[in-house]
């Protein structure tokens, strides 16, 4: 056994595998080559999807960056500083929300710091507004005022007017908010006025509670008329004479200026109470039913009629201010006190209590006695 398992060792190691044959060999070579490309070709495929992705067919293509040299801009020669307008009233940041009879306490910033720009106006800046460098001659004011006016329109040239500019997709609007009428408003009318006979100009906010004052600020400050009125909508005219290319010199406020600090609105004791009544009036008025809700930015109206009728059977009422904001609801009750009027004794989480006063009481009972 031992012996036929050495010859079998013996002839095992005799024998050695043939060489493959010579065709077998380009085969072999040619597929690995053919692999190897296949693969090369697979990469430059993957390489080029990825590129791809991050490379949109709609990318500009890139342009040479130009070694130009800089231009610089040469102030335009028309406009002239300081400038000179002859308009004949104080520039303020408001005409229709502030009342130039009650002065500041205080500033919140300095008040040689001027919205117009230092040096841009020939008037001077005190705080609150720029009044007129020259006396103003209000007999001319009015006569250039009525020429340029001119005769009263007919009924059926305002119903044309009124047709034209009414509606909502006018496209000569401007929106008046709680601002009011401001400085920078009366430039955008008479850019309006230069291609259009009116303006339509529609009121929000705090303003609508007195649309006669906006009507006298709005005809007062650009010299036009309202030829049209509608809850919170106007048309403004600008005169059958006026001359677009004799547009008076109207210079911009450049931001809005901080408001200056004024009198405290409520005091701690109302005028003819006791500091007990005033406690227990704001008490009883923070547990009635607001008499009315209102809402950011809307019209208000209709708002001082339902306090006056109110205050006929009530002696204390209750508005609801919560969608308003606090700074709008102190702009409420100071309008309100002026226009109904009543004392305002409390603002609270946006509520806003009023007192009808004294006074308002005995005008009542007098005619009863």
């Amino acid at each position: 056994m031992l012996n036929l398992h050495r010859l079998s060792l013996q002839t095992l190691t005799l024998i050695r595998p043939s060489p493959p044959p010579p065709f077998l060999l380009l085969l072999q070579s040619s597929t690995i080559s053919s692999i190897t490309h296949l693969h090369e070709q697979q990469q430059q495929q993957q390489q080029q999807q990825q590129q791809d992705i991050y490379d949109p067919p709609f990318t500009p293509l890139k342009t040479p960056i130009s070694n130009t040299p800089r231009q610089t801009l040469i102030p335009s020669q028309d406009q002239t500083f300081p400038l000179k307008s002859d308009l004949p009233f104080d520039f303020r940041y408001s005409y229709s929300e502030t009342n130039p009879n009650v002065k500041p306490i205080g500033f919140r910033e300095p008040p040689r710091y001027s919205p117009f720009g230092p040096g841009r106006i020939d008037r001077h800046w005190n705080g609150v507004s720029a009044p007129p460098a020259e006396a103003v001659d209000s007999e001319r004011v009015l006569e250039e005022r009525e020429s340029v006016i001119g005769e009263p329109l007919t009924e059926e040239e305002i119903e044309m007017l009124v047709e034209r500019y009414r509606h909502s997709h006018c496209n000569r609007q401007i929106n008046l908010g709680k601002g009011g009428v401001t400085h920078n408003l009366l430039d955008d009318i008479h850019n309006h006025w230069k291609r259009a006979e009116a303006v339509r100009i529609k009121c929000l906010g705090v303003p609508t509670l007195d649309m006669e004052n906006i009507c006298f600020h709005l005809e007062d400050k650009t010299g036009g008329k309202v030829i049209y009125r509608c809850i919170n909508i106007l048309l403004l005219y600008r005169g059958r004479n006026y001359d677009p290319k004799n547009k008076p010199v109207i210079p911009l406020m450049l931001y809005k200026p901080l408001a200056p600090i004024y009198p405290k609105l409520v005091n701690n004791v109302a005028d003819g109470l006791t500091f007990e009544e005033t406690k227990e009036m704001r008490n009883r008025g923070l547990n009635l039913p607001p008499l009315m809700k209102l809402t950011r930015n809307g019209v208000y109206v209709n708002v001082v009629a339902r306090v006056r009728e109110a205050f006929e059977t009530k002696e204390v009422v209750r508005l609801d201010c919560s969608h308003v904001g606090t700074s709008d609801c102190k702009k409420i009750g100071v309008k309100l006190r002026d226009l109904v009027p009543c004392i305002p004794i409390l603002f609270k989480d946006d509520q806003i209590i009023l007192w009808r006063g004294k006074d308002t009481q005995q005008r009542q009972d007098s005619p009863k006695q």
